[in-house]
């Protein structure tokens, strides 16, 4: 079953959309390449690339290489053809279009990156986690208490990293319960997906739509009550099938915030205010306030490297460690206090690069002009409203950044309240299945054997009922933006 849904994601490439082209000088001219040789081609490098994706577990190769390098061979195919018809610069602007839109999102990702992993060498989710085991709640209260904080935190930190978080509670205090954790899990990545829905900080796909200024950075908070029902129906049912009774307390270590941890938390949400005042009030790159902010990120750092004295351990935890750098990397920077640059090279690489090279990919199958057609099918004949519930449903199955980025260059056009709609279904969507998130696929991984693909499949009908709930409810609170 796993494989062949996986497989299935192959199919959406011939829904991505033809990306517009026009530029000022006389190469506005945009070759419909849907039945050239070097299409063809571009569509098997694609195809190839993706299935190696599907099977990166099996075949520890990371995600990033096979999309990078299917990324340059598209455009090097694109840039000969149009070449051969005397448009010598034509890729070489549409390249630069969506180079300019990954830079981006590069950018403000890294820093919210950063930020998140100098706030997890501070200890700032260890106290938190510490917090949860220490009080001793029944399994049911840690139930809700998991699902509601994940909703909370993933609009401000990512849906990712939030997850893991919970789902390291829930496997401390639930060593001797299974089926606590594994109905845990699947409610962690409801309830972190749908938390992420209505914040343009808490996914990729909400990020992507409020940095091309299709939605203001207020307009996603009314999605707030559709992002709890998604979340409230299906974690409601499955209340009624936790183990009664409360796990043994837990004996461990102390688990402290360390100096300064407060300090960032409170600088990470200044760098957001900046990002959002850049965008809102100067109409720059929301990337740059973000940038800025990492400046206060930095300039704190240098305090409390001047001021290491004061901490009882001065040294820094191993964090690398849990990020797969090399070992001669972490011995050198173990000896140092606070150190920005370890929070820098600690950042979700392969990510930032997958994301890289889906974008350029998409960006050159839509240049090649397939499947408009389709495109026009599927919100001109379907209408937006099914059209963008079939986006969700495809989010569940492909990643949501290729499903998002598509219907953006698209743009097509519908109501802003339709714009709203698919922002939902592209962000809650993926908790349909496990495999249609980086919280779910992160989960199976760290939960392994007691959270897998079957045992989040058997609550399928319950989020697709939270699914479907928060579809209509949208449509309904937000009718006026119709």
């Amino acid at each position: 079953m796993y494989l062949l849904t996986r497989l299935a994601s192959l199919l959406f490439i011939f829904f991505i959309p033809s990306l517009a082209f026009a530029t000022n000088t006389s190469e506005h001219t945009q070759l419909d390449l849907t039945e050239h040789t070097v299409g063809y081609l571009a569509l098997g490098v694609f195809a190839l690339a993706y299935t190696l994706v599907i099977f990166e577990e099996q075949l520890h190769l990371r995600k990033s290489k096979p999309v990078l390098l299917a990324a340059g061979l598209i455009w090097i195919m694109i840039a000969i053809v149009y070449q051969q018809h005397g448009f010598d610069h034509a890729a070489e602007v549409a390249l630069r279009h969506n180079f300019l839109e990954y830079a981006e999102l590069f950018f403000f990702l890294l820093v919210a990156m950063t930020y998140i992993n100098a706030m997890i060498e501070r200890g700032v989710f260890d106290a938190l986690r510490g917090w949860l085991v220490e009080k001793g709640f029944s399994y049911r209260v840690l139930f809700w208490l998991l699902g509601i904080l994940a909703f909370f935190i993933s609009p401000i930190a990512d849906n990712l990293t939030t997850a893991l978080i919970m789902c390291t509670v829930a496997l401390t205090v639930g060593k001797k319960e299974p089926k606590f954790v594994a109905i845990s899990c699947v409610a962690i990545v409801v309830g972190a997906n749908a938390g992420g829905a209505f914040s343009p900080f808490g996914d990729i796909t909400t990020l992507m739509v409020w940095q091309k200024g299709i939605v203001r950075f207020s307009e996603f908070f009314i999605l707030f009550v559709p992002s709890v029902i998604n979340y409230l129906i299906p974690a409601a049912i499955m209340h009624f099938f936790i183990p009664t009774g409360s796990p043994d307390k837990v004996e461990g270590e102390e688990l402290v915030m360390k100096r300064g941890g407060i300090v960032i938390i409170v600088l990470f949400l200044l760098t957001i205010l900046t990002a959002v005042s850049f965008h809102n009030f100067l109409h720059l790159p929301p990337a740059i306030g973000m940038m800025t902010g990492l400046a206060y990120l930095k300039f704190f750092g240098y305090y409390l490297k001047k001021t290491a004295h004061q901490d009882d351990n001065p040294t820094e935890d191993r964090f690398d460690e849990g990020l797969g750098a090399e070992e001669g990397f972490q011995s050198n920077t173990s000896k140092k206090g606070f150190d920005v640059f370890a929070k820098v090279a600690g950042a979700e690489w392969d990510t930032l690069f997958f994301f890289y090279g889906v974008i350029m990919a998409v960006g050159g199958l839509g240049f090649i002009g397939y499947l408009g057609m389709v495109s026009e099918a599927m919100y001109g004949q379907l209408g937006p409203t099914t059209a963008n519930v079939i986006v969700g449903v495809l989010s569940a199955i492909v990643d949501n950044i290729p499903v998002m980025f598509a219907v953006l260059t698209m743009n097509p056009e519908m109501s802003h309240g339709q714009w709203l709609l698919v922002t939902l279904t592209a962000g809650v969507g993926g908790s349909l299945l496990s495999i249609g998130s980086a919280a779910g696929v992160a989960l199976m991984g760290q939960a392994r054997g007691i959270y897998t693909f079957a045992s989040h499949l058997k609550w399928t009908p319950v989020i697709a009922l939270g699914y479907a709930a928060s579809i209509y409810a949208h449509l309904w609170i937000n009718a006026s933006h119709f």
